[in-house]
């Protein structure tokens, strides 16, 4: 009786600066050892039906990551592999990959599923469109990379559109200011650990020392009632701009109010 193998599933994770690469469905069920990358390495593990399918991989990923961070525990066994797929596996262990973070790229047959994080939309497609122009029309590529919402980008959204509004020509809130701002604290105590700056603006009526110390004293205002919200001071320090950091045009009304507005940064 012809007995028949099943095909090797090569998968490779990239965790941080970590890649890893497992197989399973070799011959006899026999488990593919587990293990965890330490930082910065690179664990290969899996079975391949030769020592030259073994040594091919372990060079492209020398090359691509260094000799040195490469962790070898790929194994010989009884697999069957698809057609050329020596020839595909280098072509899909590319220098792209170093650009993914906390991701997967599994290679299941003539099916290429990839997914982890990128920096831009851009890089995204990119990485997907060298797979697909680099294989044959028999491969299917699957792109879940994503690109991930920043921290920054999470407090943008939260403040949306809106301004933290305070009484004409003062440094106290506005109810409506203060609803805004219990939606920032729940915001920040999400974001745990991480330092933000406030930074007061205003227009350019009046003069421009009396509206850096109006802006001052806005941010300070701010940074208090979010204390109070439970958001620790010690992450949050404040900044007043004045009228020297205009997003519209202070000739108009709108465009004043666009001005006088409350900025959060996630500090660098």
């Amino acid at each position: 009786m012809k007995t028949s193998f099943p095909q090797f599933v090569p998968r490779i994770a990239l965790l941080g600066a970590a890649l890893l690469i497992t197989g399973w469905g070799q011959a006899q069920n026999i488990a593919p050892p587990v293990a965890t990358p330490a930082p910065g390495q690179v664990l290969v593990t899996g079975t391949v039906p030769d020592e030259a399918s073994k040594s091919a991989a372990l060079a492209r990923l020398r090359e691509i990551y260094g000799a040195e961070r490469v962790v070898d525990q790929i194994a010989i066994g009884q697999v069957v592999l698809p057609a050329n797929w020596n020839t595909h596996v280098q072509r899909l262990i590319s220098f792209n990959l170093t650009s993914v973070s906390r991701g997967q790229l599994k290679i299941d047959g003539t099916t290429v599923s990839i997914s982890g994080e990128v920096a831009n939309e851009a890089q995204r497609q990119n990485i997907a469109s060298a797979m697909t122009t680099s294989l044959n029309s028999t491969y299917t590529i699957n792109n879940a990379l994503r690109v991930p919402v920043s921290e920054q980008g999470v407090l943008d959204t939260s403040l949306g559109n809106r301004v933290v509004s305070f009484e004409s020509g003062q440094a106290t809130l506005t109810p409506e200011g203060k609803r805004i701002l219990d939606e920032i604290a729940a915001t920040l105590l999400t974001l745990k650990g991480r330092r933000v700056e406030i930074v007061g603006n205003t227009d350019n009526e009046g003069l421009r020392a009396s509206n850096i110390s109006l802006s001052m004293a806005r941010a300070e205002t701010v940074k208090s009632y979010l204390n109070g919200k439970g958001v620790d001071e010690r992450l949050l320090s404040t900044s007043g701009q004045g009228p020297d950091r205009p997003i519209a045009s202070n000739l108009t009304a709108e465009g004043r109010a666009r001005n006088r507005r409350i900025e959060f940064r996630i500090a660098k």
